[in-house]
């Protein structure tokens, strides 16, 4: 029997035509409904009309018992709005297809160019329907002169730059079971005006953006979850979700960053008294890793943490296992509930207690979802591990709700008994296609689909439970870092490797997309490792390591959030003062600016292989544009002088320049220093200014 409201809604758009448009200017959706029929007539920026008049735009798409279809191949049934939270504007398009429909909601942030798309399929009639795709936007752009960027991933290597010309198809995607294992889901297209559209899918997964040219100079965009070895089984009434899909639209790719870092401090990254006082981190890890650890060791580092102003300090990997000095903590994931006593005699509420007792707040490292090998997890909950065809995937599968129960009992256990001010939430493997087990709760076909919703639903319940509890997210350092797993943890580690370049290639590519408030990274750290990676060398002893190299290595951490790795209490003198004086200046100076303003990316992307820019300036500008923040660096191959020009100033306005240490002063106007720009010819490789710029209330004469 048809719904009342169904039919009344399609009887509506039957008997009308209407044109509309959802979004804010520079970013906006046109739409034309006639009768049951619905097309997609622009995708309007301030400058460009993206969308080719010579073929029709698909909207979304989604394959249903074997056939695709798009938007236009479907029964309009009209559409509802709704204002969810103050400050976001919904609007659901309803369409009818053959015993199920399709909802794609687009929702429009009040104040910027941006928007939202995500698609719901349901099941309303008598038979059971198989889903085996679901494209959240189906898009047929311009081409021509069409300029397609993005960002490749691996470990060690993240934000590596992709620049290409849709001549021939093109796949963005992760197959990996991780969303920035293979490319980082973002995108940003260039328009021959200079116009940037940017998409960016929110889902920490597997996903995919197509790129297609066709005939007549048009190219077709297309993505959201990834199809590869996806399908879903609906019963009547049964729904399911495809993934979020980010559009942002600015004249360039600074624009597009400050309107995702704006909209996603505003209304997407989860915040708490902690998480929003940006504390200096110290963690043990690399230069103490897993077998190095112990209650002496740690307590040493935390009494010097405490001495040089470090406000967390965060136990790794290396605490729980069995109670033997060389037990390797990846062989034992999962068994959290077993205290390595040969290494922590006293147990781990025992550092907690010391380090709150020194004023600072205690992490811990956990990897919830893995599973090592020799951990007796596997054969005390045998329902708990993933399995593809039979074969252990290496970690605990949230698609089963006794494995999210279990997660989240293990999770708030640490909390309570050990006063876990921090969770560090990592996640060191590729689950690929993901959990084919039955007996789970999920389907075959969408183990690892269900395993994302069930770890979001998972952290939610964390962060309602222990609101006060700073979650961070690392997955292999940086191979989970997307717009899905920043609306359920604090922060994102950046990469494992910290050493200065790779830093800034790194920091650059990721701040295209998030907030550098929520962008974790430790300065230069001393690796103990036999066989670190080659440029991770650094050595507090050696003799050419300078004031001036260190004060470089460390403002390059604090781009973001600031964090250091190293044997504090070894640390010669000298060291020491700069590491406390680079504390107090984060935390009396620059955090502000990292958590309320805007980033100015002021040079083009440095690259870790020598090649790019081998100068790198960022501003940063507090919302009401009195105050700057400008961090200039001189990379290794660096020419002996750049003038660096800054952005966002007044003007008429006379400006004062000057290092928060003295080193420097200059007066200037705003218009000399965006249009003449700083002239900097005196820092050697691997040098670096750190400069404040402060309105002096008067306007050049």
């Amino acid at each position: 029997m048809a719904n009342p409201r169904q039919t009344s809604l399609k009887e509506h758009w039957m008997r009308n035509k209407a044109v509309l448009s959802v979004g804010e200017s520079g970013c906006a959706f046109s739409f034309e409904i006639s009768g049951s029929s619905f097309s997609l007539n622009g995708l309007r920026g301030k400058i460009c009309e993206w969308l080719t008049p010579s073929q029709p735009s698909a909207f979304l798409g989604v394959t249903v018992n074997g056939r695709h279809y798009t938007a236009q191949e479907l029964t309009c049934l009209g559409k509802e709005e709704s204002q969810p939270v103050p400050g976001i504007r919904q609007t659901v398009f309803r369409f009818e297809g053959q015993g199920w429909e399709l909802h794609q909601t687009v929702r429009v942030y009040a104040g910027f160019p941006l928007m939202e798309v995500e698609p719901r399929l349901v099941n309303n009639g008598d038979v059971e329907i198989v889903v085996e795709r679901i494209d959240s936007l189906d898009l047929t752009l311009k081409a021509e002169d069409l300029t397609l960027m993005g960002f490749s991933g691996n470990w060690g290597s993240e934000f590596e730059p992709l620049t290409f010309k849709p001549y021939q198809p093109f796949v963005l995607e992760s197959r990996s079971g991780r969303s920035s294992k293979g490319h980082h889901p973002w995108t940003a297209l260039v328009s021959p005006q200079g116009e940037v559209l940017s998409a960016a899918v929110a889902w920490s997964g597997n996903w995919v953006m197509r790129f297609e040219p066709l005939q007549g100079g048009a190219l077709r965009f297309s993505g959201g979850l990834h199809d590869w070895l996806f399908s879903k089984r609906l019963k009547p009434g049964e729904a399911v979700h495809g993934v979020p899909l980010v559009l942002v639209m600015g004249q360039d790719l600074n624009e597009i960053s400050r309107h995702l870092s704006r909209v996603g401090r505003r209304f997407w990254y989860p915040r708490n008294a902690l998480s929003l006082q940006l504390p200096v981190e110290w963690n043990h890890w690399w230069p103490y890793e897993d077998v190095e650890i112990n209650e002496e060791v740690f307590l040493a580092n935390a009494r010097k943490a405490a001495e040089l102003g470090f406000e967390v300090c965060t136990l790794d990997a290396g605490w729980f296992g069995p109670g033997d000095a060389g037990t390797f903590w990846y062989d034992y994931r999962g068994d959290w509930h077993r205290v390595n006593t040969r290494r922590f005699p006293h147990g781990i509420r025992f550092l907690s207690d010391a380090v709150h007792a020194l004023g600072m707040k205690f992490g811990i490292w956990c990897e919830i979802e893995a599973l090592g090998e020799k951990a007796s997890l596997s054969r005390d909950r045998p329902d708990l591990p993933a399995r593809r065809d039979g074969v252990p995937l290496g970690y605990v599968c949230m698609g089963n709700p006794a494995a999210q129960e279990w997660a989240f009992q293990t999770l708030s256990r640490l909390i309570r008994e050990w006063g876990c001010d921090w969770i560090k939430l990592d996640f060191n493997l590729d689950p690929g296609a993901g959990c084919n087990r039955t007996d789970h709760g999920h389907q075959e076909g969408d183990g690892l689909y269900e395993h994302y919703r069930g770890y979001y639903q998972m952290l939610t319940r964390l962060r309602q439970e222990f609101p006060d509890v700073v979650l961070e997210n690392c997955s292999s350092g940086g191979l989970r870092i997307d717009l899905g797993m920043l609306r359920q943890t604090h922060m994102t580690f950046l990469s494992d490797p910290d050493w200065a370049v790779h830093d800034l290639q790194i920091f650059w590519g990721a701040s295209t997309m998030l907030a550098p408030s929520v962008l974790l990274h430790w300065t230069y750290s001393h690796w103990r490792n036999i066989d670190p990676p080659p440029q991770q060398r650094f050595d507090p002893l050696d003799p050419a390591l300078t004031r001036a190299k260190w004060d470089y290595y460390t403002r390059i951490s604090m781009l973001g959030w600031y964090g250091l790795s190293q044997k504090l209490s070894e640390l010669p003198a000298w060291l020491a003062e700069r590491v406390a004086q680079h504390n107090r200046l984060y935390q009396n100076e620059v955090r502000r600016f990292i958590r309320d303003g805007d980033l100015h990316r002021l040079t083009t992307q440095p690259l870790r292989s020598g090649m790019g820019d081998r100068w790198a300036a960022f501003q940063y500008s507090l919302p009401d544009e009195s105050e700057h923040l400008l961090f200039v660096f001189r990379l290794p191959g660096g020419e002996p002088r750049r003038v660096i020009r800054l952005a966002d100033l007044q003007a008429s306005r006379r400006y004062r320049v000057f290092g928060l240490e003295g080193e420097v002063e200059w007066y200037r106007t705003g218009r000399s220093l965006m249009e003449e720009g700083l002239e900097v010819d005196f820092l050697q490789e691997e040098e670096s200014l750190l400069l404040k710029i402060v309105s002096t209330n008067k306007k050049d004469s």
